[in-house]
């Protein structure tokens, strides 16, 4: 889907919006928010969730990350109520552990509508998706992004939060992948993270998350001193 765009990279391993799945397994976690382009790495450990890691390697390998509505009180007593979209991410790496666990990284591909929950007979959650809305997320187009507006707000908000990054990494990735890169790391709130997965295109992301930034460092400049 690169198109004729000069700056657009092609994705060899991506998936035509046409093959994408019609029921997708799905990985709820507060906090872990997956934007297309971006990649998360992952620890899984509970026995459903590595059955629905080997299960997905079977098939699509596609998993869907999506976070609760509030965290989980920790009993697991009844399953917790979902946003209503996530992201769909494909295994592009794993490596089994001899304590039974799986690393993985996952490798975003499209955010997805939650249509309906589907009774399985699996441990893990399955449901099925609708990537209408975010067709774009497969384009590996120029967004024309505010780069110049964006790196300086990130320098001042990573060095509040004290977060060290390589900026000659940073100055070499593609705007998609920088804003999905700089979503995902940044220590957001959860659901200032379900904000910005749910706003519908890159260009607008990127300005979300300038005006987050802006909004934290505006609201450290206004505290008072402390003595």
């Amino acid at each position: 889907m690169a198109g004729n765009d000069p700056h657009s990279q092609k994705d060899h391993f991506g998936i035509p919006f046409e093959q994408l799945p019609l029921t997708l397994p799905v990985f709820p976690l507060t906090g872990a928010m997956l934007l297309p382009h971006g990649k998360m790495p992952l620890n899984v450990f509970e026995d459903r969730y590595l059955d629905m890691v080997l299960d997905s390697l079977k098939k699509s390998r596609l998993i869907g990350m999506v976070q609760p509505v509030s965290p989980a009180p920790g009993d697991n007593s009844k399953p917790s109520t979902l946003f209503k979209v996530g992201c769909a991410g494909r295994v592009s790496a794993f490596t089994e552990t001899e304590d039974g666990r799986i690393m993985i990284t996952l490798h975003g591909v499209c955010r997805f509508e939650i249509t309906e929950e589907l009774e399985t007979a699996t441990a893990y959650r399955q449901i099925k998706p609708n990537f209408e809305a975010f067709k774009d997320d497969l384009s590996t187009n120029y967004p024309e992004i505010n780069r110049e507006g964006l790196i300086p707000i990130l320098r001042q908000y990573l060095d509040l939060k004290g977060i060290k990054i390589n900026w000659e990494d940073i100055d070499k990735i593609e705007d998609r992948m920088l804003v999905a890169t700089i979503g995902m790391i940044n220590p957001f709130d959860y659901r200032e993270k379900q904000a910005i997965l749910e706003t519908r295109n890159v260009k607008d992301i990127s300005n979300v998350i300038i005006s987050l930034m802006e909004m934290e460092l505006a609201s450290i400049e206004k505290s008072p001193t402390k003595h």
